[in-house]
């Protein structure tokens, strides 16, 4: 199982909430990661670009910050297959492209702009997870 860390878990919902106020209030952009990794793979070098790199190569230096600050990197465990974890990427990619959107941009960006589509998108989210677990851990006996 993981250990609660409710200190980093402040701390990264913390910057979380920070990047998506801050990324609304200057450029006025949703900080849906699935909108921001296509934009940066299909728009030209312009300032659209450079944002989108900005915010992508923060989100892979964090790590290396948390290790500066703390002496550790976090620890990262797979227990699955490469192939469910394709399978799993596979069908992310389908869900993300027929729902408009991922689970930050829905969970984090839509909830708090109250948009209906956002909340019914991440109840189903959060049920469809709940269901997977049960089956994976229960039925399945994974």
């Amino acid at each position: 199982m993981t250990d609660f860390t409710p200190l980093m878990s402040f701390l990264g919902g913390t910057l979380i909430g920070v990047a998506t106020v801050a990324l609304m209030a200057v450029l006025g952009r949703i900080a849906g990661i699935n909108g921001i990794a296509s934009g940066f793979l299909t728009t030209q070098f312009n300032q659209d670009w450079a944002w989108r790199a900005a915010f992508l190569a923060g989100m892979v230096a964090s790590p290396l910050i948390m290790f500066g600050v703390t002496g550790q990197l976090p620890e990262i465990t797979v227990p699955s297959s490469p192939l469910l974890l394709v399978v799993g990427g596979f069908l992310t990619g389908i869900g993300t492209t027929y729902g408009s959107g991922c689970t930050s941009g829905h969970g984090v960006c839509g909830i708090s702009r109250l948009s209906a589509r956002s909340i019914v998108a991440t109840v189903t989210f959060m049920a469809t997870a709940g269901v997977t677990v049960y089956l994976t851990r229960h039925v399945f006996g994974g």
